[in-house]
């Protein structure tokens, strides 16, 4: 059986996900982020994402470009 790490990274993700969820569901706060700082970081990662990709689609660095 060949496992990919693809495979492999999202049955940790999966396994992660399921752990957080009990830990929540017990009233045990893993990660203790206030709503504010679920906002920042979220509006930060996506503009990061959005900058990543403008400067990858403006750039050429494959052969093809």
């Amino acid at each position: 059986m060949k496992i990919t790490s693809g495979t492999l990274a999202r049955t940790i993700i999966l396994a992660l996900a399921l752990i957080n969820q009990v830990l929540s569901m017990c009233g045990i706060a893993v990660l203790p982020i206030e709503d504010a700082q679920v906002e920042t970081i979220v509006t930060t990662l996506w503009t990061v994402i959005a900058a990543v990709v403008a400067w990858w689609k403006n750039n050429s660095f494959t052969a093809p470009a």
